[in-house]
């Protein structure tokens, strides 16, 4: 579904602020993959979702989907494919706008636009009842102001809407990583039930190293913009954190440092 192929990134070349994010990296994601993804500080775990999304073009290398082509597409062209999920529950929602109203963009993404821009009959009955799915009772309050729920709720709402129309690849960022632990289990929770039951392709990274364990078929560690680890299914299931930072220290040669994760 997703292969990445060669693909460098360096940030402010040729200057001292010179980092390089991503160094010849390679990756092939199969269909229906559920890939965690962990790294320290700087591994290039944002920056191998922003290639893919195209929020910045890459220096070499090509990236295809669904067998297409898409390292020369800007960010705009590939949103109709992609679905994301930001760490910060604000990105992913018109603030000042309705659910219904944020729920009726994320269904005509893709689509071509008409004059007509009012929500149908249909369409508020198709809404309360994908918002029944996440039982946060949102499908009776559809005329609400987005800006009027809580962190837990616009993130599960975004969620939502980021797989409202069945995106080829899924990009989660780290986004439970700005709730509560209580309300990040619920999110959480409601990523592997919606992921498994549409039968979706995602790359999620986390910074907690159980939930790495724990969720998805297979699993990656980055270090300095590279994978140094890729394993799936029993393997995967079998790992514990004390093994992973077992084979940090073999794969980079270094101890793990990010207490962030250490602590997760």
């Amino acid at each position: 579904m997703l292969k990445i192929v060669n693909v460098s990134k360096t940030f402010n070349p040729n200057t001292v602020n010179e980092k390089k994010a991503l160094s010849d990296l390679n990756l092939h994601v199969n269909e229906g993959d559920f890939i965690t993804i962990i790294g320290g500080n700087g591994a290039g775990k944002s920056t191998l979702m922003n290639m893919v999304a195209g929020v910045y073009p890459i220096d070499c290398g090509h990236i295809y989907l669904d067998n297409v082509e898409i390292s020369l597409l800007k960010e705009y062209q590939r949103a109709s494919y992609i679905g994301r999920v930001f760490q910060d529950p604000m990105l992913g929602t018109a603030a000042d706008m309705e659910i219904q109203e944020n729920l009726a963009m994320a269904n005509r993404r893709g689509k071509s636009r008409g004059l007509r821009w009012g929500i149908s009959a249909k369409e508020k009955t198709e809404f309360r009842e994908v918002l029944k799915r996440l039982g946060l009772g949102l499908e009776d309050r559809m005329t609400t102001k987005v800006g009027l729920l809580s962190g837990g709720q616009r993130q599960a709402l975004t969620l939502l809407m980021a797989t409202m129309i069945k995106p080829k690849i899924l990009l989660l960022d780290e986004h439970t990583a700005a709730l509560d632990p209580r309300t990040a289990r619920k999110v959480l929770q409601l990523t592997k039930e919606i992921v498994e039951q549409d039968k979706l392709t995602a790359l999620m990274v986390t910074h907690n190293m159980q939930d790495a364990i724990d969720i998805g078929n297979r699993l990656i560690m980055m270090h300095e913009g590279r994978i140094i680890y890729d394993v799936s299914n029993e393997e995967k299931k079998n790992l514990t954190v004390a093994d992973l930072l077992v084979k940090f220290e073999e794969a980079s040669g270094d101890k793990f440092t990010n207490d962030r994760m250490m602590l997760g």
